[in-house]
């Protein structure tokens, strides 16, 4: 499995990263503890280090199963976690945050309309909320220190000095090693790096999500930023597994999508039907070639997929090691460019 550098802060990580979302159950229909143990246990085996989670994956769920996954071998691992969705608010913080969205402990209400049992997740930056994260997340994780810890969201109004001076201090202290930022805009980024290092940039990117080319790619690039790619599978679409016919449990936040309606569902088919000869000379799946392209895409250091299971992780790591000819780049680019839907 390859490395790539995390920005400047002296730290390399896999290629691929294990993404631990869909392990803590919440908006992908539930999780089997023991199961997702395996599969973080197969990713490190197959040579993949770097494992990403966050609080509110599971609200606390994904951080302690990585935590128990980890336990004997915490050496092994470059471990990133974030800060900054909040469900369990004091009053006197939430009026200086901002609301997200409203949630049961199964599904986002995406209808608006507050459901029995939904509670509110908030925004939440400010320097005590960022320290009382912390450790609850090393406490989840059961380690000492977090190598790569993420601000998850930048929508509330705390300065960001205040955010970045919180950051610095608990890298001076020793209990995180580096520092990101996720669903930043470029302008965030420079404001953060007005009061400290910006290690990491996590951003949705996929051959479905391609805003990220003319914004945040290009920045990482010129700034020695990695650039860590969310849901370069298009939550399981480029895969090539997903039919138009394909129904979704209930709790599973894709039964709500547009894009995974039957009309869009084949409009993915057809982009990646040109590229099944390239996946066939390779010897690899869709998946693992649509990770490999991404990876080869300027400005792209890391990608994080999510498994559920061993043989899912197996092969997720598989793609750490495939490489494209500029030619097989240029011919996957084309079809990509064909997609029209959503």
């Amino acid at each position: 499995m390859k490395k790539r550098a995390l920005g400047r802060s002296g730290i390399e990580a896999s290629v691929i990263a294990f993404g631990a979302w869909a392990i803590g159950g919440w908006t992908w229909g539930g999780a089997d503890e023991n199961e997702s143990i395996r599969a973080i246990h197969a990713f490190l085996d197959a040579g993949g280090d770097l494992i990403d989670t966050a609080p509110i994956y599971g609200f606390g769920a994904s951080e302690e199963v990585v935590g128990k996954a980890i336990a004997d071998r915490r050496d092994k691992v470059v471990l990133a976690t974030k800060c900054s969705m909040r469900w369990d608010l004091s009053d006197q913080q939430k009026e200086r945050a901002k609301k997200k969205f409203s949630t049961t402990q199964q599904n986002v209400d995406w209808t608006g309309e507050k459901q029995e049992q939904s509670f509110d997740v908030f925004i939440y930056s400010g320097r005590d909320g960022i320290r009382e994260e912390v450790e609850r997340s090393l406490k989840r994780l059961q380690t000492d220190v977090i190598d790569l810890y993420q601000t998850h969201w930048q929508d509330d109004a705390t300065p960001i000095e205040e955010r970045m001076g919180a950051l610095e201090e608990l890298k001076q202290e020793g209990k995180i090693r580096a520092i990101g930022v996720s669903n930043a805009s470029r302008e965030q980024i420079d404001q953060y790096r007005q009061f400290g290092q910006v290690d990491t940039d996590q951003e949705k990117y996929s051959m479905l999500d391609r805003g990220m080319e003319t914004a945040n790619l290009p920045k990482c690039a010129d700034e020695q930023i990695a650039f860590l790619a969310y849901s370069p599978l298009g939550q399981g679409l480029l895969t090539g597994k997903i039919t138009p016919e394909r129904e979704y449990d209930e709790g599973d936040q894709r039964r709500f999508k547009d894009r995974f309606k039957p009309e869009n569902v084949r409009k993915v088919q057809a982009m990646l039907e040109p590229m099944l000869p390239i996946a066939e000379r390779h010897q690899v799946s869709l998946a693992q070639l649509t990770m490999a392209w991404t990876l080869a895409q300027p400005g792209c250091s890391h990608v994080l997929c999510g498994a559920r299971n061993p043989q899912q992780a197996i092969d997720n790591a598989g793609a750490g090691d495939v490489e494209l000819t500029s030619e097989e780049i240029a011919e996957i680019s084309s079809a990509v460019q064909s997609y029209s839907g959503v």
